[in-house]
Formats: structure tokens, sequence, C-alpha cells
């Protein structure tokens, strides 16, 4: 008869997978709570304890670390292997179900002691399923209840090599995960600068996408085992599916059209980049000034609103030179139907708000360069105005939005607001009065009035005569250049308001 060990903490389809194997012939030996379920649903279970000889004790911690139990495992099916377990009358296991205590949901619970954490890290199940799976020619092993119905059918038709690999690997995925989450964990008990000494996280592949960079790159989604980002809960209702370009854009546009909540605002993205950034009284009126800031770059770009995408706002998205992406937190049904009917390639995105990870990541040749994200603060309360003339209340408002734009487009980068509107954005620059001069171009003279925003020092006061010329009255910049007496000398003269925030926000 062959034997089935079942230890599972999620209990999710149990009774009816028991209830399968018993069907083909499978002894069923099981533990603690899961024994209990399995009898009360009248399946005859054989304890753990019957096998080893030894009840459970230390409060539970040792049930299944036991010769009689990994002997049984790990035995090949070969004559030499089987009469030792004959001779010490062992019995083979062909089968383990085990998923482990809850580690991640005990951690992130707001009542978690050290003491309750550290008894929420299982032992005995990843032995035993890394023991089945070093031994998968010879022992199923399952750590997911969704896995159950397939081994069931495999019982019926014949259970494959092919199979059994690709179990053992599910295993092995997730005892690494589960430890790279006690790791991190233990990272973060023992504190530091933010930086752990070292980095746990296994990854896995949760969406195809439909390509990579280019279309002969292939691409696909991974995310981190046992965490959801905003992805997780984002919902397509329409278009085609999402490429490597339009996860990148469309994350950009979302994290910066998130910025700011308390006004309607519109983001228009294009190689990962804003082109168009609006706050208005409605939503409507934001995307058409969004828009209406740069509309040759629009074309093909990633379009985020914060607002509920209502009927009429559909009718002037799809009045435009097409997006590839909408990406907004609601729509209402009737906006979708116009988008449906008249965009059936855009991809439109129901999201909810950004996540931010702890740490960035960026890959480099046998390694990674990691760091927090940086997040932007506008407090005025920080900030030096070093000039003459003092910002209006008005060129405030918008040297504040500047700043944040500033802080989401790539370096070197100027950003150029009136009114709420993004006129000149100009990005990417090798040197920044080049950065100026491209935004002052595609400001085209709707930056008279308003602010100026650069992510660094100006080295020179070329760039600064530049946007002063186009006829910027407020610049904010983070200062800390030994020409800052200069700058501040030439913001005088323009009649400008210099602002220094003493922060640095480049972004490669």
């Amino acid at each position: 008869m062959p034997r089935a060990l079942l230890s599972v903490s999620d209990k999710t389809g149990l009774v009816e997978f028991a209830t399968g194997l018993q069907r083909f012939g499978f002894e069923l030996v099981s533990t603690g709570g899961t024994s209990e379920v399995l009898m009360e649903a009248g399946l005859p279970v054989t304890q753990v304890s019957s096998v080893t000889g030894f009840t459970e004790f230390l409060g539970g911690r040792v049930k299944t670390l036991h010769p009689n139990i990994h002997g049984g495992l790990l035995a090949q099916r070969t004559p030499e292997h089987l009469a030792e377990l004959a001779a010490f009358d062992i019995t083979p296991i062909d089968l383990v179900a085990v998923n482990l205590y809850p580690f991640r949901e005990t951690v992130g619970s707001d009542d978690a002691s050290l003491g309750t954490i550290l008894e929420a890290i299982d032992i005995g199940g990843p032995t035993m399923i890394r023991a089945a799976a070093k031994n998968f020619e010879h022992v199923l092993v399952i750590v997911d209840p969704a896995d159950y119905p397939r081994i069931l059918e495999a019982q019926a038709a014949g259970v494959t090599l092919e199979l059994r690999r690709k179990l053992a690997h599910k295993a092995f995925a997730h005892t690494a995960a589960y430890d790279g989450a006690i790791a991190s964990y233990f990272n973060a008990l023992i504190g530091g600068d933010g930086l752990p000494e070292t980095l746990h996280f296994s990854l896995e592949r949760v969406q195809e996408l439909r390509y990579g960079e280019n279309p002969h790159q292939p691409g696909a989604r991974y995310h981190e085992v046992g965490t959801r980002g905003f992805w997780e809960e984002l919902e397509q209702h329409g278009g085609v599916a999402l490429s490597y370009l339009n996860m990148l854009d469309a994350e950009a546009a979302w994290r910066l059209v998130f910025e700011f909540e308390t006004s309607p605002c519109a983001v228009v993205i294009k190689h990962a980049n804003p082109c168009g950034v609006a706050l208005d009284e409605t939503i409507e009126s934001a995307y058409e000034r969004a828009f209406a800031a740069d509309p040759k770059s629009a074309f093909g770009g990633v379009v985020a609103l914060n607002r509920l995408v209502s009927e009429a706002l559909a009718m002037k998205i799809v009045a435009n030179p097409k997006a590839d992406v909408v990406i907004a937190p609601g729509f209402e049904p009737e906006a979708l139907a116009v988008l449906t009917r008249k965009r059936k390639r855009m991809r439109t995105l129901e999201a909810p708000p950004p996540s931010h990870p702890a740490l960035e990541l960026r890959q480099l040749a046998g390694g990674f360069l990691a760091q927090p994200p940086d997040r932007v603060g506008l407090d005025r309360a920080a900030w030096q105005v070093v000039t003459r003339v003092q910002p209006t209340p008005d060129q405030w408002r918008d040297l504040e939005m500047a700043w944040m734009v500033c802080a989401h487009s790539s370096s070197n980068a100027i950003v150029l607001v009136k009114d709420g509107q993004g006129v000149g954005i100009g990005v990417g620059q090798q040197s920044r009065v080049d950065a100026a001069l491209l935004a002052v171009n595609k400001a085209d003279g709707r930056a008279r009035g308003g602010a100026c925003a650069s992510d660094a020092f100006f080295p020179f006061r070329d760039g600064l005569d530049v946007v002063a010329e186009a006829g910027v009255a407020a610049v904010i910049q983070p200062g800390g250049s030994v020409r800052d007496p200069e700058l501040i000398e030439a913001a005088d003269e323009h009649g400008v308001a210099m602002v220094l925030t003493g922060e640095r926000h480049f972004r490669h």
C-alpha cells in the first residue's frame, strides 16, 4: 500500500485531496491539526507518533524529525535501500503534502511578538519538503493546494517524470522563498542603515508579456514570492497584452500622478518620462491641459489619471491621437464602452494606488546596486529663498509642482510649469543648458510668469539665463555649486525669485 504524509498549515482542499488519495489506495499519515481535520471528515488516519514511536513534544516543535519519517522519504527504491528499510521496519513514503507555518503573515500582523514570530518558523516542514524533493524520482512532493487536482488526475493517468521534476522545482523554490523571508526578517531585526548586509528574495513568473524591450526579446513580469504589489490588484479591461515598456511607462505614470492626490491630475508619459502633466479643478480639464503640453510626444504614450474616468473624459481621450495605455483608479461603464469601441488595442488598466518597495535594485554584471526609493519632500520651511524677489503664492504652487515632476524625470532635467500645467519638459540631456533649451523650445512662450525646476544645481549661469529670457519668474534648484553666488546674482539681475532646496533628485 502506498503511503502519503499530509501535514499542512493551509487546509484548503485537504479533505477532498485526502479522499481522492484514499480511493487510489494510499495509507494516510498525518500530524496534529491536519489529522484532526481528516478524522472529523471520517477518513482513516495513521498518526505520525505511531510511525515514529514518539509523541509530539516540546510544544509540537518535534513531530516528524525522526529516521522512521526521513528514512521513508529519502530511500531510493533500490534493493540495497529497501533492504535497509526492512531491517529497521521502516515503510517507504510515496507522497508528501506539506505547506509551512504562516511566517510572513505572522510577521505582518500588528501584535506579533518576537516569541510568536520565532514559533512561526517551521523546521520539520522544510526538512520533509527538501527530503521528498531530493528523492523526487520516488516521492511526489506537493506544497501548493492548487496542485491537488492535477496530482489526483496523474494518479489515474500515471505520474510522469516531468511532473515529478516540476513539483520538486516548486518545492525547492518554496523553501528558498520561505528561508529568504526569515533571513529578511532578521536583517530588519538587527537594524542598520536601511541597506542590509545580505538580500534574500525569491521571484516567480506571474505574467507573460507581449514582448520585452524590443519585439525580438521575450519578456515576463516576476514578483517576489509571498508579496503583492499594485500590479497584482490591477485589472486590464481591454486592449492587447502588455509589453515590457508598457509596464515600465505605466508604473512611472502611476507613481507620478499619485504625487498629486489632493487635486485632479493627469500625466502623459513617453519613454518613462513625463511629456505632459497638469492639475485642474476637474479631471477632464486636467487631461486636456496635460495632452496640450506636448501633443506630438503624447502619441503612443501612457495616460495616467488620478480620478474616475467619465464618459466625457473617455470621449476626449479617443478624440486625440492614440495612447498605448490608459491607467486610472476606475472607469464608468459608459467610459469603458467608449474606449473599447474606439480604441480596441489600447490597454485600459484599473489600478489601486501604487506601492513603494523598501529598496530599489538595479542589476549590474554579477550583482546589483541597491538604494531606498527617492521620496520627494515639499517642505517650504526647509527651503531657502536666496534672492531679493520672493515667489508669489501662485509661483510657489508652480514651483512645488515643477520640483515634483523634475524628480520623476531623467537627468539632466529642466521642468517649466505655469498655472498648474507642465508647459516645457527637457530631460535626459548631457548638459543642463541643453535641457533648458529643450524645455524652453517645448514651452513655446507659455512659461512666461511661471516656474522652473532643475533636478541638480546649475553649474553655470547659462542655463538660468535661458529660462529667465523665456520669461520664467521663479526657479527652484538644490544649490550647492561653487558658483551659487554667481547664480544668485544672475537671478537678481533677471528679477527672478530663486529657491534652494538643499536636496538633489537625479534619476538615471
